[in-house]
């Protein structure tokens, strides 16, 4: 091989190192940078905070058909998402779905929050971050049983409805409440949205529905031709260790778990989601929610 074919060559192999090697570093730091990248930074970085909620649980989230876009959605979550929002200097993006689809959304990390009236269960801590509580309801009743008025005097608790249908939001902490505490039953259904519950009493396609009584109250104000009562004297046991409203975090998100209970602390102590839930009772009841 002659000289200039041999320096030719060389400078060959050395161009092909020096690109392999190049990809091999820009790999790496990419692969660096996307591991030192967290999702608080990520949403900083971008300018938008994408919240995931189900937007038929008034007070909580509800919808005023009267607006539109983003502001169709109200309640004393999307106040508490835009706080978090805004803390954050940031943009706030709501996407609705049906609570099933909220749930698995942050387990599988495509949204960045959930807020929408999560309360703790065992299986949601193992499957996402879950904020410090940010709603008590301290002087407002728990879960119970929704039922027709004429059933008034058969139904009194869960002892009474071994040969009923009874029916609970898929995925919610009442559908585990009726796995727990109720003893016997003749059939358990699931629904993707607690109204769709209550409609199903009504219309005599089940017998009981496990509810939020506050939420469960609002509806029955508002539409009193129904015939939907609370059954009296009746309450699930909730331990109040684990008792609260909470943020879902994608699992492993610790520092934005972390900033997301700074904010929590803020409008506990300060009672800013206490006004929040209190103003938009209201604002729900006078759209017959």
């Amino acid at each position: 091989m002659s000289g200039q074919k041999k320096i030719t060559k060389l400078i060959t192999i050395l161009l092909l190192t020096a690109i392999v090697l190049g990809v091999i570093s820009g790999c790496t730091s990419s692969a660096t940078k996307a591991e030192s990248t967290n999702r608080l930074d990520a949403i900083k970085e971008r300018g938008y905070l994408e919240v995931v909620m189900e937007p038929y649980f008034a007070p909580f989230e509800f919808i005023d058909p009267s607006k539109e876009g983003q502001e169709q959605y109200l309640g004393s979550d999307v106040e508490f998402a835009k706080y978090i929002a805004d803390k954050f200097g940031v943009e706030l993006r709501i996407v609705p779905l049906e609570f099933g689809a909220v749930l698995s959304s942050i387990t599988e990390g495509k949204y960045d929050l959930a807020i929408s009236a999560l309360a703790y269960t065992p299986a949601r801590i193992e499957a996402m971050n879950m904020s410090k509580g940010y709603y008590f309801p301290k002087d407002n009743p728990g879960y119970g049983l929704l039922i027709r008025k004429e059933d008034a005097s058969v139904i009194k608790g869960t002892e009474d409805i071994k040969d009923k249908i009874i029916v609970a939001q898929s995925g919610s902490l009442q559908e585990l409440l009726v796995n727990e505490q109720v003893p016997e039953y003749k059939e358990f259904k699931r629904v993707s949205a607690t109204t769709d519950g209550f409609l199903m009493v009504e219309e005599h396609k089940a017998d009981v529905c496990a509810v939020s009584i506050a939420m469960a109250q609002l509806y029955i104000d508002a539409n009193p031709k129904a015939g939907l009562m609370i059954v009296e004297n009746f309450e699930f046991e909730v331990d109040e260790s684990v008792s609260g409203t909470r943020v879902g975090i994608p699992l492993g998100e610790n520092e934005l778990t972390e900033e997301i209970n700074k904010i929590v602390d803020e409008v506990v102590s300060t009672g800013l989601f206490e006004k929040w839930y209190m103003e938009y009772t209201e604002y729900a009841k006078s759209l017959g929610l």
